[in-house]
């Protein structure tokens, strides 16, 4: 796989209103190649005017198109014609995900089409099964109805580290049920929004339900604000999380909030420390170099084996083939850009200095000279107290920390700010559920990473707000209206 370059149909445009249009200035952002640090596309920078003008047509989508007043299941045929699209196109977007974050294309290419068609089938096929009206009973005794609606206009925030498929998830549900939308997509790593709107076009979804901008911050900012926006979808880190919560509660505008996580991984005393290193270890390397907000990153092991855990993961690490994330030999890509990399190399430093032992990795590959590269790292004897235990990195850094028994593995578990994901390690299910049930996390999985985006995802605490996925992840685009009829 030679062809390094992304080719879209209109870079230097932006989706507003059904068509490609010109931008409100000539700024561009040139997107990175992250293992060569090349351009391989630039496309156009929207600005407050654009964001305002793609506002405006979703506003007028939902208030005056038909859109909203489709049956549900008229819009699970377009959801259907939106999923042949999609799978037609699998390779493409799983390439474009290689390029722009650094994951192996081969981990890539099957998962994407889990996500981004396999979303909008899972959707399309809740148009037959969701209870859109409900007859009720009145406690007066008349015939009443709950029926859900659209909540109304959507501006959909969408990170860098995972872009096709967190879009597929918040876009499939917020079209079955109603909503028209806003979909701001990363400078970063833009390139799949632009192709997911060569899709809605190519299906002829009527104009204004879908608008694809690309801008920085300040946009997203006004965007939040904006109050012809009803509802604000958001998927990344929890700063930023809490400015858009803040922003929302303002005007009390709706809100689902994906953030960040720092998830551990509970080893009980009767499972193989070795098996357990090798579930751990070869997905969290092997899968997008740690740039993933569920990562299960602390590894709380009972103390009589930490030292064989720490060794353990320490093998599989340097066992790792570093490398192009195109390449078939490569088993971990790079960091998506610069910035990141500078983020984990910070981490790494802090937690030398604060006293956990570094056992393998924790510095930029010499043999690998350009591209935004970073050695698996793990990190021993570490405080769960301590900056690398308690804050998010976003990279490929292991922490293996102690525990006396189980009953300190819980608290250290739940010791932290976040609750987005875990795992029990334990050849005893009834012991997985009992020790799941008490930690404090949105999925918990057995014997390894098991999120579900089919059944739902989110989190506790300050990992986010509300559920994607499954049926919370449609009723969080829709209201619930109580009519009593006399």
């Amino acid at each position: 796989m030679t062809n390094r370059t992304i080719e879209l149909k209109h870079p230097r445009q932006l989706y507003i209103d059904g068509e490609w249009v010109e931008p409100s200035t000539a700024g561009v952002f040139d997107v990175l190649d992250c293992s060569t640090e090349q351009v391989v596309a630039t496309v156009a920078r929207a600005e407050s005017a654009d964001m305002q003008r793609a506002v405006a047509a979703a506003r007028k989508a939902f208030d005056d198109g038909p859109w909203p007043r489709m049956t549900p299941l008229e819009r699970a045929g377009f959801l259907e014609k939106i999923a042949v699209r999609l799978e037609a196109l699998n390779d493409e977007f799983a390439r474009i995900w290689s390029l722009e974050t650094g994951i192996v294309y081969k981990v890539a290419q099957p998962r994407i089409g889990l996500f981004i068609s396999g979303a909008f089938r899972q959707y399309a096929a809740m148009a037959s099964t969701f209870p859109f009206t409900e007859p009720c009973q009145s406690v007066t005794g008349n015939d009443a109805y709950r029926v859900y609606e659209p909540v109304g206009v959507v501006a959909e925030i969408i990170p860098w580290n995972g872009p096709a498929g967190l879009l597929a998830y918040k876009t499939a549900p917020a079209l079955l049920a109603g909503c028209t939308l806003v979909i701001k997509s990363p400078p970063e790593a833009p390139c799949s929004g632009y192709l997911f709107a060569q899709v809605c076009e190519e299906v002829g979804l009527p104009p204004g339900v879908v608008n694809v901008i690309t801008a920085e911050r300040d946009v997203s900012e006004a965007l939040v604000r904006s109050p012809d926006v009803d509802k604000i979808t958001f998927t990344g880190s929890t700063g930023a999380g809490r400015r858009i919560a803040s922003i929302a509660g303002d005007r009390v505008a709706r809100v689902t909030l994906e953030l960040g996580g720092k998830s551990p991984a509970v080893i009980l005393d009767d499972y193989d420390v070795e098996t357990a290193a090798a579930t751990l270890g070869n997905s969290y390397f092997g899968y997008n170099s740690g740039q993933i907000c569920h990562s299960l990153t602390r590894i709380i092991v009972p103390r009589a084996k930490h030292d064989a855990m720490v060794e353990a993961l320490s093998a599989i690490a340097r066992e790792i083939v570093l490398g192009d994330p195109l390449a078939a030999t490569t088993t971990s890509g790079p960091l998506a850009n610069a910035r990141q990399r500078d983020t984990v190399e910070r981490f790494v430093a802090m937690g030398v200095a604060e006293g956990a032992v570094l056992a393998t990795g924790g510095k930029r590959p010499p043999h690998l000279a350009r591209g935004f590269f970073f050695e698996p790292t793990v990190f021993g004897n570490v405080d769960n107290r301590s900056s690398i235990a308690q804050q998010e990195i976003f990279g490929p850094v292991l922490s293996v920390i102690p525990a006396d028994d189980e009953a300190s593995a819980i608290r250290m578990a739940n010791d932290t700010p976040f609750g987005l994901n875990a795992a029990v390690f334990t050849n005893d299910r009834d012991r997985a559920l009992a020790v799941a049930r008490q930690i404090r996390a949105g999925t918990v999985g057995h014997n390894g990473p098991r999120t579900d985006f089919s059944i739902g995802f989110g989190g506790f605490k300050q990992s986010g707000i509300g559920r994607e996925g499954g049926v919370e992840g449609l009723t969080a685009f829709m209201e619930s209206k109580t009519i009593v009829l006399s």
